[in-house]
């Protein structure tokens, strides 16, 4: 494995490959009522550029009526809004990694409330994981 790891950053293990990986969190994201607003595979970008990158996929998504106050409040929050969860191998291991929510909200200084907005990334992610 290599050195990827970051303090504000979570990274979970999911038990499928990054493609199924990728399916699931939409899945889960469209029965759960939320906008998915982009899923950008940066691998075959890569491929298209020319170059070699390991399965690497970025879904954002979120939940405008979450998400707005958190802007409203703080507008610099938006640089890390809409939420963002990378879905990538490394070897035979699919990460699912994502920046904590309370790095999020340290960031900002959101109050609690505010910060809670958020906090849903962390059983969202669970779910996707789970066998």
């Amino acid at each position: 494995m290599s050195d990827w790891k970051q303090p504000q950053v979570t990274t979970k293990v999911s038990p499928r490959s990054v493609a199924a990986t990728v399916s699931r969190l939409t899945e889960i994201l469209s029965a759960k009522g939320m906008k998915v607003f982009a899923v950008i595979d940066q691998s075959e970008q890569a491929r298209e550029a020319g170059l070699a990158l390991r399965e690497t996929t970025l879904v954002l998504f979120g939940n405008p009526a979450a998400g707005t106050p958190v802007m409203d409040a703080a507008p610099l929050a938006a640089l890390d809004l809409p939420l963002k969860v990378l879905i990538w191998a490394d070897g035979d291991q699919t990460n699912v990694s994502y920046y904590s929510p309370a790095a999020i909200a340290a960031r900002y200084d959101l109050t609690p409330d505010l910060a809670a907005k958020l906090a849903g990334i962390d059983p969202l992610t669970d779910a996707l994981i789970a066998g």
